[in-house]
């Protein structure tokens, strides 16, 4: 599912997912297509957010994962 349809099905919400593909641009990883999990409460964010597995993460906004290269 494209990262667009989630924002569009769950508007001002949290929602848990993982990333099926992705590409890089200017040391940002931006996500095309996760698949869904489940909806994240606005209490249970932060926790949740600092949980998830490798490959699953947490948002509400625009997907954009910001690279550190050492």
């Amino acid at each position: 599912m494209k990262w667009q349809e989630v924002r569009e099905l769950f508007p001002d919400q949290f929602v848990l997912v993982s990333i099926i593909q992705y590409h890089e641009e200017d040391n940002k990883k931006i996500v095309d297509e996760v698949a869904l999990i489940r909806t994240v409460s606005e209490q249970d964010a932060n926790k949740e957010f600092f949980r998830v597995e490798p490959g699953n993460v947490t948002s509400n906004q625009d997907f954009v994962i910001h690279l550190r290269k050492d």
